[in-house]
């Protein structure tokens, strides 16, 4: 999508539309792995079953695309492998494996600290991007979607035991919860939340729109489909189905809760278990609250079933950490493209008498690649992905705001830009509509349907980092620049952000009555012919 801003639009844009891509994706890297490593710090029994799904992924790919086997029977193997684990997976020595790495469910930092799981996840992450996408990367994303569907129905399946039976007895023979909607329906002053403009719109993000799908979708899905005319199938497809989740995810929050969970060993239900996860905007904001609250809730529902309580938690925080997991390897990818693109760009170029194009895309004729130009080291797929991961790592382990960099301070503060992220991943949205729209304006189609979408989701977020940074934090009393202890890297990356959609916007609104009608220069055959995403060697599925 950089690399088409840099068509429709100019070369500016495609530089400026790559460097928020980076800072997007670092937060991404950054924040995922901290999201996987709290699951398992709270679910340790959801470790062993994601551990597993690695080499499953891998005897997938290798019998697809070496031995040439039907999919359907690996299919079926690599499902039942996977639940079996779940069911089994914290059974014996397995438990010892879980509890040594995760420590006891609930309890926070207990096991190894969430520091080196993000290290751990961000070394696998290396490795996932760097291989071929047949051998790792599609076929685990494969058998999660595969988890994902199956996973849905039960939760669906669940969800209607409750509405006709009740919830799960608290005790054997007693009474079944009643299912019900125990959040409040109004509350016009929920305690210490922000305003509803912008924030509604920057909290809901994949379940809606989201601007890290529109990366996948031109990064990696678009290079793995049998036909363009699945387009429509594959992407249309996958947001309804998200939106679905999304719907079940508020189910579990605002129904699920209610027929019970556990506080400090005491049960509570109804109204009672939901205000023990929102009872205020700053209660509910932890991430153990965040994602406890769909794992205990969507358990609820499968516990209505007759499946038992370990095995329903367990089947819910492998769902979670599993697509974290996908989104973690994904992004690692991504960011390894956005950097070689960056690099390339950067780098010192030679005109050479052959040299016919100006086409911002791809560095015309030769570059600097001498050992001495650290750009040129960038643009080799290894150096890319390590460079990637070490920033987003150095991210992950900032401390919290007025601590100082120790090993025992790391990983607590890296949730910090967890702010930015729905306000980074919504102006992503915004970016690539407006990238389709100047594909459109070109071509004289039209473009009235995505005039106000565009926007939207230009302004929303724009309006949220503003707010952010000089009016009120989310849950705070002052701004981001007024605190006392102020997050510095939070508040750079947050006045880049908006400093360089301003300019984008500018850029935009000078060249649109330029280019109506007017198609951009077409590609060289050798460049339409794809490059492998980034200026590298291995196209097409190796990309």
């Amino acid at each position: 999508v950089g690399d088409i801003a840099g068509r429709v639009l100019n070369r500016r844009v495609r530089l400026l539309f790559l460097i928020v891509l980076f800072m997007a994706l670092t937060i991404v890297l950054a924040i995922f792995g901290l999201v996987i490593g709290r699951v398992f710090d709270l679910y340790p029994s959801a470790i062993f079953p994601c551990v597993i799904q690695i080499p499953i992924a891998i005897v997938i790919g290798v019998a697809l695309y070496h031995k040439g086997a039907n999919l359907f029977i690996p299919s079926l193997v690599a499902l039942a492998v996977m639940y079996l684990t779940v069911i089994f997976g914290d059974w014996g020595p397995l438990h010892g494996f879980n509890h040594a790495l995760g420590g006891e469910p609930g309890k926070i930092d207990d096991g190894i600290s969430v520091m080196s799981w993000v290290i751990l996840l961000l070394i696998y992450s290396y490795i996932a991007s760097v291989l071929p996408v047949w051998m790792l990367l599609q076929p685990r994303d494969y058998i999660n979607s595969l988890q994902l569907i199956s996973a849905l129905a039960l939760i669906v399946l669940g969800l209607l035991a409750a509405a006709t039976m009740g919830g799960s007895p608290a005790e054997p023979g007693g009474a079944r919860p009643e299912l019900a909607i125990v959040a409040p329906a109004w509350d016009f002053e929920p305690r210490e939340a922000p305003m509803i403009f912008p924030f509604l719109f920057i909290t809901i993000a994949c379940g809606a729109i989201s601007g890290f799908h529109c990366l996948v979708s031109s990064g990696t899905s678009s290079k793995q489909l049998k036909s363009e005319t699945d387009a429509k199938f594959v992407g249309f497809g996958s947001m309804l189905t998200e939106g679905f989740l999304a719907t079940l995810v508020i189910l579990a929050c605002v129904a699920g809760l209610g027929m019970g969970i556990m506080k400090d060993g005491v049960l509570l239900q109804g109204d009672d278990a939901w205000a023990s996860r929102y009872a205020s905007w700053k209660a509910a904001s932890g991430l153990g609250a965040k994602v406890g609250s769909f794992i205990d809730g969507a358990a609820n529902f499968l516990m209505a079933m007759g499946i038992a309580k370990g095995v329903a938690v367990a089947l819910m925080g492998v769902l979670v950490a599993s697509f974290a997991g996908t989104t973690l390897d994904t992004a690692c990818r991504l960011q390894r493209y956005v950097v070689q693109e960056l690099a390339a760009t950067f780098m010192r170029r030679r005109a050479t008498t052959d040299d016919k194009t100006d086409d911002p895309l791809f560095t015309a004729g030769k570059v600097d690649a001498s050992a001495a130009n650290p750009l040129g080291w960038l643009r080799n797929k290894h150096a890319a992905t390590i460079f990637a991961v070490i920033v987003a790592a150095l991210m992950a382990a900032a401390p919290p705001a007025g601590k100082a960099w120790a090993w025992e301070n790391a990983g607590k503060g890296g949730m910090i830009l967890w702010p930015m992220f729905g306000a980074t991943n919504q102006l992503l949205g915004g970016l690539s509509f407006l990238v389709i729209a100047f594909y459109l304006w070109r071509r004289q189609k039209p473009i009235g349907f995505i005039i106000l979408p565009l926007i939207f989701m230009l302004v929303m977020p724009a309006w949220a980092l503003y707010y952010q940074l000089f009016e009120q934090a989310v849950g705070q009393k002052t701004s981001w620049l007024g605190a006392d202890n102020k997050n510095w890297p939070l508040i750079f990356i947050a006045i880049a952000t908006l400093a360089l959609e301003i300019w984008m916007i500018v850029e935009a609104w000078l060249l649109w009555p330029k280019v109506k009608g007017v198609l951009e220069p077409e590609l060289e055959p050798a460049l339409a012919g794809g490059t492998g995403g980034a200026g590298g060697p291995d196209g097409g599925m190796n990309c």
